[in-house]
């Protein structure tokens, strides 16, 4: 496989999974991104924990569509996500328009 056509696979992939987050989008009430993923789902716990002088932060999420291009399942039940980095949380309150 030369590197152009692992470049149009890629691309193709990214294009299906954002067809993907278009269609499953009004399913869920939160956008939730951490430095390594970006989810959507309907619940969602950060919980801050000291220790050892510093914090991280526990994420558990129920009910999660995963952007990941490379999972072959992208909705997952349970989602647990320990971190020492930033956790945003957006509520989606009105459907935006894509």
């Amino acid at each position: 496989m030369s590197s152009e056509d692992l470049e149009n696979y890629e691309t193709e992939i990214e294009l299906a999974l954002y067809q993907e987050y278009r269609a499953v989008l009004p399913m869920f009430q939160y956008v939730v991104e951490t430095e390594r993923r970006f989810y959507l789902t309907n619940e969602v716990k950060v919980t801050p924990v000291e220790g050892n002088g510093s914090t991280y932060f526990q994420v558990e999420l129920k009910d999660a569509w995963v952007w990941d291009m490379y999972r072959p399942v992208r909705f997952v039940e349970n989602v647990k996500v320990v971190t020492f980095r930033d956790v945003n949380v957006e509520k989606l309150s009105v459907q935006p328009e894509l």
